[in-house]
């Protein structure tokens, strides 16, 4: 008796090749969005010096204002994931009901492109990319603890 993972060894090998790019193409996308609210968040501390040095001026220690602009940035995560969950589950709605994105059945035994949805598995890439650029924002607020009280209020 053999199994099937024997008998189709070249097929199997080419699904796990799928995985990977799955993994790889996830890695991207991560680092394209800490890239992306990382440069938001270095915009904003700019665009807000005044108010910082105003902030300190009056007392206010660093991790405090760190945690400010941590929940600005965390606001525009969610906000992004939002629209970007809405559109991709959306779009993954239409190709199961429609199935719009067709295949050759004679090459991949398949007449469209086959969707499944795991709850689990988005709740967990969601929740890891709220915790990844959340994370990843930590060295650019830091920024803000070498912004002095004195030169960003003058700063305008």
């Amino acid at each position: 008796v053999n199994s099937i993972v024997n008998n189709e060894k070249d097929l199997f090998l080419w699904l796990s090749f799928l995985d990977l790019n799955v993994l790889i193409i996830i890695v991207l996308m991560l680092l394209i969005a800490i890239i992306n609210i990382g440069s938001a968040m270095l915009v904003i501390i700019v665009v807000r010096t005044n108010f910082i040095g105003i902030l300190k001026a009056l007392g206010t220690n660093n991790w405090s204002i760190r945690k400010i602009f941590l929940l600005q940035a965390l606001f525009l995560i969610l906000r992004g994931m939002f629209w970007g969950n809405l559109i991709g589950l959306g779009l993954c709605y239409l190709q199961i009901k429609f199935g719009f994105v067709s295949l050759n059945p004679e090459v991949y035994y398949l007449s469209t492109v086959p969707i499944k949805i795991d709850l689990s598995h988005w709740i967990m890439l969601n929740i890891g990319t709220i915790i990844i650029c959340l994370s990843a924002l930590l060295l650019p607020s830091y920024v803000v603890t070498k912004i002095s009280p004195n030169r960003a209020i003058k700063f305008d």
